[in-house]
């Protein structure tokens, strides 16, 4: 709502124009660019899975989700971590049995 000259009252004080808001670069920590995701993928299309990732992707295509979420969580430090690379690997298996059929 725009101010009036009231002294008192919600909109009190002098009107006046509302600077636009900018990001700082610690908001746009971790945010994934176009040329990062790029490479990644580049990367993952030549080097491949790493053992642990491909032991976990047949423990999801057996369903042994938990045994799958324990392994991921001793490999990678905490639980948040463990569950984001659950979905991408459980993604990539989605995205291999479409192509497959």
């Amino acid at each position: 709502m725009a101010r009036t000259n009231l002294r008192v009252g919600l909109n009190h004080g002098h009107p006046t124009t509302a600077i636009a808001k900018t990001l700082r670069p610690s908001q746009r920590k971790g945010h994934l660019s176009t040329k990062t995701q790029f490479v990644r993928n580049v990367v993952r299309e030549v080097v491949g899975f790493s053992p642990y990732e491909r032991r976990v992707m047949e423990l999801l295509r057996n369903s042994k989700d938990k045994r799958a979420r324990k392994l991921t969580k001793k490999r990678l430090g905490t639980l948040l971590r463990s569950k984001r690379k659950l979905e991408e690997l459980s993604a990539i298996i989605q995205e291999s049995r479409r192509a497959g059929h």
